[in-house]
């Protein structure tokens, strides 16, 4: 008696029973009194030559074909009303279409007033055609069908005893929509009840019955209990619950009381207990490679996350289109194996790059790379660079994940061209090195690298005094190596955070003898919100190279600055100590500075911005900074924020040139400036 089982599952169902309820109900308010008269008499009573009834609920009588003008009708009952007495309106009235405007009240004083507006607005017939005149038979479907939307959008956020009226008038030359609602008081749950809950190991019924945030004396809102439900899956998953059992939903509504009461089965299960991988599919990873790349060990604690995150992962390779991961309970679930299953992806790739910046020219890139050219995940790449003052060739191999999860090894011979207005070098290099690197799946705070290079050289430089012409073959032996601390919050466009990175390379030199000095570098950058559509940013680095003097360093080991990277309106090299010729010749020390603000605008959905910024940058011979000879440059830059991160162009110009700098420098590049 006043009781109502409101339905099962996730789904809430109770709702489709009130539409289907709804809907028969807005059936039968669409049969006038004299059609249900009519349909109660007995079947041999009925005349098929009588004439036929109004029409149904807008109180208009079919036309009478041998009446030559047309007549006057009946205002439309509890929907059109006239708007004055001395008004009538005629068939031809009805049947012509109007321009309408439509009206919501009555849900100026509940709790959900926006959500429920918001919801109907969505997807109301009214508002998506309020643009197209229409007649007054279709406004009375369209507001019937909105009010049905209406009383369900009610029912969604705990209103049971709704009701809305719709009302149509015509206003002057248009027609009004009046949409009255009485939502009645706000259901809430009596009780909540979670059995079987209690039962989970650990003690950690507590925390679980935390995660399902629906409470006694909370409104019965839909939404709420699905993602309740949801939640509670998920912290069971989290905590161990491997093979948990989320029951169906059993939900009464009482109208007597204006209350409802929820009932929710679990069966938590066991704790359990990572256990052991097998790999199907291809490539061929064994079982262990994907266990270095899992976060977990044998024997830890069950985290579905963990699961997830190897999938995401094994994805993020570049080798697997697909994964599966079938988690496999044994020992009555206290252990759970993980079958993993892999579709293969593409294995080789052929990328471009064309780029173009004032003082270094046109610069086009090529490679070819086999990703699993060594198994496991040992990439081969092909890769060569034509430019104006650059010219190179470099084959190497990169074994990502090796030994641990996102430790890389890389192995590289290269021969290059350079030549600059600073010096020309033909260098042939062998370096190795393994870092821990950052990405999208997993943003570090802190990465390193540690490598060893060996480097021979032939250089051209000037001599500073004379401006003299030389050439020198440098032997080069370095242990660079770097430590870096991200606390940004995105890797390619921060918007919060700071990043501080430091490196170090000891360096041995033979070149008319053997010397040994350290090049030392310390870069940071902070990222700070102002509103919702700018980001202050700005960036510091500092460098020097201790123990030799610069004319014994060879050119493509010392400092420069100047270009897209460094300081922007200068070309690339220009800033610092010059010979007699106005050639750079770089320097033993360096320092930068640049602020800019990041001004994303509305245009293009809001994928474009502007960036002013100034740059400022000082390079000298000696092994400290000089901070009295800044050089200062300032202008602005586009960004177009693209799915693959922000595409920049930057116009600068120097604001106290030296002589032969240009006026006007510009990069293009993907990603920020810092």
């Amino acid at each position: 008696m006043g009781k109502r089982r409101a339905g099962r599952g996730t789904a809430l169902p109770w709702q489709k029973a009130s539409l289907l309820l709804g809907c028969a109900g807005m059936l039968l308010g669409a049969v006038p009194a004299r059609a249900l008269a009519q349909h109660s008499a007995e079947p041999g009573e009925l005349d098929p030559s009588a004439p036929l009834d109004p029409l149904p609920d807008l109180g208009v009588d079919w036309p009478d074909m041998e009446q030559p003008d047309a007549q006057p009708i009946e205002p439309l009952p509890g929907e059109m009303v006239q708007p004055s007495p001395e008004r009538t309106t005629t068939v031809d009235d009805a049947a012509a279409t109007r321009r309408y405007r439509w009206t919501l009240t009555g849900l100026e004083d509940i709790e959900a007033e926006e959500l429920i507006r918001k919801g109907f607005d969505e997807r109301s017939t009214l508002e998506q055609d309020d643009d197209e005149p229409a007649n007054a038979a279709q406004l009375d479907r369209r507001a019937k069908a909105d009010a049905e939307l209406l009383l369900e959008l009610l029912r969604s956020q705990g209103y049971y005893d709704a009701s809305v009226e719709p009302r149509i008038e015509l206003a002057g030359s248009e027609l009004l929509v009046e949409m009255t609602a009485e939502p009645g008081p706000r259901y809430r749950f009596e009780s909540v009840d979670l059995p079987g809950l209690a039962a989970a190991a650990g003690g950690e019924a507590e925390a679980l019955r935390s995660a399902f945030a629906v409470k006694a004396g909370d409104p019965v809102i839909a939404q709420r209990v699905i993602d309740a439900g949801i939640a509670l899956q998920v912290a069971l998953g989290e905590r161990g619950f491997a093979t948990a059992k989320v029951g169906q939903q059993d939900i009464v509504i009482d109208h007597e009381e204006q209350v409802a009461r929820l009932v929710l089965p679990v069966t938590p299960g066991p704790i359990a207990r990572f256990g052991q991988i097998s790999v199907t599919g291809q490539p061929p990873f064994s079982s262990r490679h994907i266990q270095t790349i899992a976060r977990f060990d044998p024997g830890d604690r069950f985290e579905q996350s963990e699961v997830n995150d190897l999938r995401r992962a094994l994805i993020a390779t570049g080798l697997v289109s697909s994964v599966e991961v079938e988690t496999v309970p044994r020992n009555d679930g206290e252990l759970i194996d993980l079958a993993v299953k892999l579709e293969p992806a593409p294995m080789r790739t052929i990328a471009g790059e064309l780029g173009y910046g004032s003082g270094e020219g046109v610069r086009a890139e090529a490679s070819w790379q086999h990703r699993n050219f060594f198994n496991p995940e040992g990439a081969l790449t092909v890769r060569g660079v034509v430019g104006m003052q650059e010219q190179l060739a470099a084959v190497s191999v990169r074994r990502n994940n090796w030994l641990r999860r996102d430790q890389v090894l890389n192995l590289q011979a290269l021969a290059s061209h350079v030549d600059r207005k600073a010096y020309e070098a033909r260098t042939a290099s062998l370096s190795a090195g393994f870092e821990r690197q950052s990405n999208f799946i997993w943003q570090k705070k802190w990465t390193w690298s540690l490598g060893a290079e060996l480097v021979a050289t032939d250089e051209r430089d000037t001599i500073e005094a004379t401006g003299e012409p030389r050439r020198r073959t440098f032997f080069i032996g370095a242990l660079p190596g770097s430590l870096g601390y991200d606390g940004s919050d995105d890797l390619l466009d921060p918007t919060t955070g700071f990043r501080l990175t430091g490196r170090l390379s000891p360096e041995l030199s033979l070149q008319g003898g053997t010397f040994a000095y350290a090049r030392a570098q310390v870069d940071a950058s902070a990222y700070r919100p102002i509103g919702d559509r700018v980001v202050a940013a700005g960036r510091i680095r500092l460098g020097s190279i201790l123990g030799a003097r610069r004319d014994d360093i060879a050119p493509s080991r010392r400092f420069y600055a100047g270009g897209g990277g460094s300081v922007r309106g200068y070309g690339y090299q220009r800033i610092g100590p010059r010979d007699i010729d106005n050639v750079p010749i770089g320097g033993r020390s360096l320092a930068e500075f640049s602020l800019e603000a990041r001004i994303r605008l509305n245009a293009f959905g809001g994928n474009l911005g502007i960036v002013p910024f100034i740059d400022g940058g000082t390079l000298s011979t000696t092994a400290t900074p000089d901070f009295s000879k800044w050089q200062i440059g300032a202008g602005i830059g586009a960004r177009y924020y693209s799915s693959f991160g922000p595409i920049r162009i930057d116009v600068g110009t120097p604001l106290n040139p030296q002589p032969g700098d240009g006026r006007v420098a510009v990069v293009v590049s993907l990603g920020q400036a810092f």
